[in-house]
Protein backbone atom coordinates (compact mmCIF):
# COMPACT_ATOMS: atom_id res chain seq x y z
CA UNK A 1 0.00 0.00 0.00
CA UNK A 2 1.16 3.30 -0.72
CA UNK A 3 -0.51 6.32 0.32
CA UNK A 4 -0.14 9.79 -1.26
CA UNK A 5 -0.89 13.30 0.09
CA UNK A 6 -0.20 16.06 -2.17
CA UNK A 7 0.86 19.88 -0.64
CA UNK A 8 1.94 23.25 -2.51
CA UNK A 9 -1.14 23.91 -4.64
CA UNK A 10 -2.54 27.71 -4.94
CA UNK A 11 -2.72 30.96 -6.68
CA UNK A 12 -0.45 32.54 -8.75
CA UNK A 13 -0.61 35.04 -11.69
CA UNK A 14 0.72 33.97 -14.93
CA UNK A 15 4.60 33.50 -15.54
CA UNK A 16 4.96 32.92 -11.68
CA UNK A 17 5.85 29.42 -10.17
CA UNK A 18 4.40 27.16 -7.97
CA UNK A 19 6.46 23.93 -6.55
CA UNK A 20 4.49 21.18 -5.50
CA UNK A 21 5.36 18.10 -3.02
CA UNK A 22 3.50 14.69 -2.67
CA UNK A 23 4.52 12.65 0.47
CA UNK A 24 4.66 9.05 0.21
CA UNK A 25 3.98 6.76 2.64
CA UNK A 26 4.71 2.90 2.43
CA UNK A 27 8.32 1.11 2.87
CA UNK A 28 7.31 0.62 -1.19
CA UNK A 29 7.71 3.64 -2.50
CA UNK A 30 11.34 3.61 -4.30
CA UNK A 31 9.43 0.66 -6.14
CA UNK A 32 7.11 2.94 -8.05
CA UNK A 33 7.26 5.33 -10.96
CA UNK A 34 5.24 8.28 -9.68
CA UNK A 35 4.17 11.31 -11.80
CA UNK A 36 1.73 14.40 -11.69
CA UNK A 37 -1.79 13.97 -13.33
CA UNK A 38 -3.98 17.29 -13.61
CA UNK A 39 -7.74 17.77 -14.35
CA UNK A 40 -9.20 21.07 -15.44
CA UNK A 41 -12.75 21.96 -15.17
CA UNK A 42 -14.84 20.65 -17.89
CA UNK A 43 -11.65 18.38 -19.05
CA UNK A 44 -10.71 14.51 -18.89
CA UNK A 45 -7.11 13.96 -16.50
CA UNK A 46 -4.52 14.21 -18.26
CA UNK A 47 -0.65 13.32 -17.81
CA UNK A 48 1.10 15.82 -16.79
CA UNK A 49 4.94 14.45 -16.16
CA UNK A 50 6.50 11.28 -14.40
CA UNK A 51 9.81 9.85 -13.29
CA UNK A 52 11.15 6.68 -12.92
CA UNK A 53 11.92 4.52 -9.74
CA UNK A 54 14.93 5.51 -9.71
CA UNK A 55 14.79 8.65 -10.68
CA UNK A 56 16.85 8.32 -13.86
CA UNK A 57 14.48 8.92 -16.81
CA UNK A 58 11.83 11.67 -16.94
CA UNK A 59 8.42 12.10 -18.60
CA UNK A 60 6.92 15.17 -19.85
CA UNK A 61 3.77 16.33 -21.72
CA UNK A 62 4.45 18.37 -24.63
CA UNK A 63 2.51 21.22 -23.18
CA UNK A 64 4.77 21.66 -20.06
CA UNK A 65 7.94 20.43 -21.79
CA UNK A 66 10.61 23.12 -20.92
CA UNK A 67 8.90 24.76 -17.56
CA UNK A 68 8.03 22.18 -15.85
CA UNK A 69 10.34 19.75 -13.90
CA UNK A 70 9.62 16.67 -12.41
CA UNK A 71 12.08 14.70 -9.14
CA UNK A 72 11.98 12.31 -6.40
CA UNK A 73 13.94 12.11 -3.05
CA UNK A 74 13.11 8.20 -2.34
CA UNK A 75 14.84 8.97 0.63
CA UNK A 76 11.95 11.75 2.05
CA UNK A 77 9.72 9.52 0.40
CA UNK A 78 8.80 12.70 -1.58
CA UNK A 79 7.98 13.46 -5.26
CA UNK A 80 7.96 17.12 -6.54
CA UNK A 81 7.02 19.01 -9.34
CA UNK A 82 8.59 22.26 -9.83
CA UNK A 83 6.07 24.70 -12.22
CA UNK A 84 7.91 27.63 -13.96
CA UNK A 85 6.20 30.20 -16.43
CA UNK A 86 2.78 29.21 -15.30
CA UNK A 87 -0.48 29.78 -17.97
CA UNK A 88 -3.70 30.02 -17.34
CA UNK A 89 -4.45 26.94 -18.82
CA UNK A 90 -2.22 25.02 -16.15
CA UNK A 91 -5.05 25.78 -14.21
CA UNK A 92 -6.03 22.32 -12.61
CA UNK A 93 -6.62 20.00 -9.77
CA UNK A 94 -2.74 18.48 -9.55
CA UNK A 95 -2.77 14.38 -8.89
CA UNK A 96 0.13 12.94 -7.52
CA UNK A 97 0.09 9.56 -8.86
CA UNK A 98 2.13 5.51 -8.11
CA UNK A 99 2.49 2.96 -10.75
CA UNK A 100 4.01 0.40 -11.51
CA UNK A 101 3.11 0.52 -15.48
CA UNK A 102 2.40 3.22 -17.30
CA UNK A 103 1.83 6.66 -16.08
CA UNK A 104 1.47 8.06 -19.65
CA UNK A 105 -1.06 5.71 -20.17
CA UNK A 106 -2.74 7.21 -16.98
CA UNK A 107 -2.27 3.47 -15.39
CA UNK A 108 -2.27 4.30 -12.05
CA UNK A 109 -2.05 2.12 -9.01
CA UNK A 110 -2.39 4.61 -6.03
CA UNK A 111 -3.73 8.42 -6.13
CA UNK A 112 -3.40 11.55 -3.79
CA UNK A 113 -6.46 13.74 -3.42
CA UNK A 114 -5.29 16.10 -5.67
CA UNK A 115 -3.89 19.72 -4.91
CA UNK A 116 -5.51 22.81 -6.92
CA UNK A 117 -3.45 24.80 -9.15
CA UNK A 118 -4.84 28.37 -10.63
CA UNK A 119 -3.18 30.51 -12.86
CA UNK A 120 -4.75 34.13 -13.33
CA UNK A 121 -3.88 36.04 -16.73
Amino acid sequence: QVQLVESGGGSVQAGGSLRLSCAASGRTFSRYGMGWLRQAPGKEREFVAAISWSGGFTYYADSVKGRFTISRDNAKNTVYLQMNSLKSEDTAVYYCAASLGSLQALEVDYWGQGTKVTVSS
